[in-house]
């Protein structure tokens, strides 16, 4: 029992022998079975774990949805309503402004109870107190979704988010071009052979030159970023001997794109897919649209390094979490848990492309007869969460100088280079 649950479990037996708990503090525990319309303030459940829990009575929920999932949403509310008797009203706010509204309007109680974050948000919404954590559903939780997005729903040890949706990128490649999937970067460097004209802008693969599209090339060979799994900013990877072995591989690539990293843009290489010219672009599902229209093409994992290694990309996490001020924290639990479910995240899917955290969902027929978005599934249980700690802010900018420089310069001593690096963000961390 983590220690979250041991407090939980503590204040219950509190309530039970009469002694309140805080009543200065937002919600930290359900309301009892059928009880009456009150907050956790003054009580908390008899048994928070009761897979039959009911709603608080009277209980009714606000939640917040970007307009791309609004009539998603609006059908899972009308749908809860109708199992729990909870009216459940649709607030449209853009995704990128709830996090930032829920730290106004959350000690307010103006908030929505229920709302969507991006993983890299939650550290600053719980260390501000404004999320309760997924305790009554946690191991349900963990044992339904995909690890990786369990991890980045949670924070120092502590599941809050009940995962939503899952992205990161992958292989696209035009089916015209190449007819069979590469399955490894030497399926891809023998292509290139044959297929580069620099001259006619004809080129075999592409990808971004910033952290997130050049992360393959240090966590594939055993680097990090920060330790601990990305938490620990004192330990900084960049120029361990995985991180050196990744770039001395990536450095070797060069000869198979001869551009400078910065002609390589976003908008360069989709045009040059969408005109047939790029054979295999790596990119994530928000370009999807960007080229149906244009390319015969599919989607595979990102291809295994030279001695087989499975190339692990960067990803993000979208889930479900549950606002502290809640006046039902009982109703709220229950909606965010049924909101992620493997049918409602399937439901997703198919209205508005988004890609399940659930592993049910992500093995069911409809994913499996979707190869696009299995591809994209398939690499995601190859990833690891971007880093959601606010020291990462100043790897970003260093890193990139590095790689375009070690990209420029195939000729630049990788040791050294990554050395200075992680000096440069290390000076920056001190002095803040």
């Amino acid at each position: 029992m983590n220690a979250v649950s041991k407090n939980v479990v503590l204040c219950m037996l509190l309530v039970m022998t009469a002694t309140a708990c805080s009543s200065n503090s937002p919600n930290t525990a359900p309301s009892p079975k059928g009880g009456n319309n009150q907050t956790a303030e003054t009580s908390a459940p008899e048994n928070t774990a009761d897979p039959e829990m009911e709603p608080e009575q009277g209980a009714k929920l606000m939640v917040w949805e970007a307009k791309e999932q609004l009539e998603y949403m609006k059908g899972v509310a009308a749908d809860f309503e109708k199992k729990y008797g909870v009216p459940v009203t649709v607030e449209e706010l853009a995704g990128g402004d709830q996090g930032g509204r829920l730290a106004t309007d959350g000690p307010a109680k103006l908030a929505a109870d229920v709302l969507t974050l991006p993983h890299d948000q939650i550290s600053q919404a719980v260390k501000a107190g404004l999320l309760l954590p997924n305790d009554v559903f946690e191991e349900e939780t963990k044992a339904s979704m995909v690890e990786t997005a369990v991890q980045a729903s949670s924070y120092d040890g502590v599941l809050y988010g009940y995962p939503k949706s899952v992205e990161t990128y992958a292989l696209f490649y035009n089916k015209d071009l190449v007819p069979e999937a590469p399955k490894t970067w030497d399926d891809i460097i023998a292509f290139a052979n044959t297929y580069n004209k620099p001259k006619e802008n004809k080129f075999a693969i592409m990808w971004e030159f910033v952290g997130y599209y050049t992360y393959p090339f240090i966590g594939s060979f055993g680097g990090y970023i920060f330790g601990d799994g990305n938490s620990n900013p004192k330990d900084i990877g960049l120029n361990n001997e995985g991180t050196i072995k990744g770039f001395t591989f990536l450095q070797s690539l060069k000869k198979i794109l001869p551009l400078n990293a910065g002609d390589i843009t976003f908008d360069v290489k989709t045009q040059l897919f969408q005109e047939g010219k790029l054979a295999m672009n790596i990119d994530g599902p928000w370009s999807t649209g960007s080229f149906k229209d244009h390319v015969n093409f599919g989607v595979v994992p990102l291809p295994k390094g030279p001695d087989g290694e499975e190339m692990i990309s960067f990803s993000g996490v979208k889930s479900y979490y549950v606002n502290s001020y809640t006046a039902y924290p009982v109703a709220a639990r229950l909606f965010a848990h049924f909101a992620s479910s493997k049918d409602n995240q399937l439901k997703n899917y198919k209205m508005t492309g988004a890609i399940p955290a659930s592993i049910e969902a992500g093995e069911s027929q409809e994913i499996k007869n979707d190869p696009i978005t299995l591809g994209f599934f398939e690499q995601f249980q190859h990833s690891v969460p971007m880093p959601a700690i606010s020291e990462i802010n100043a790897v970003w900018e260093p890193l990139k100088a590095a790689f375009v420089s070690l990209w420029n310069d195939p000729g630049l001593d990788v040791k050294q280079t990554m050395d200075q690096t992680v000096k440069t963000i290390q000076s920056d961390l001190e002095s803040k």
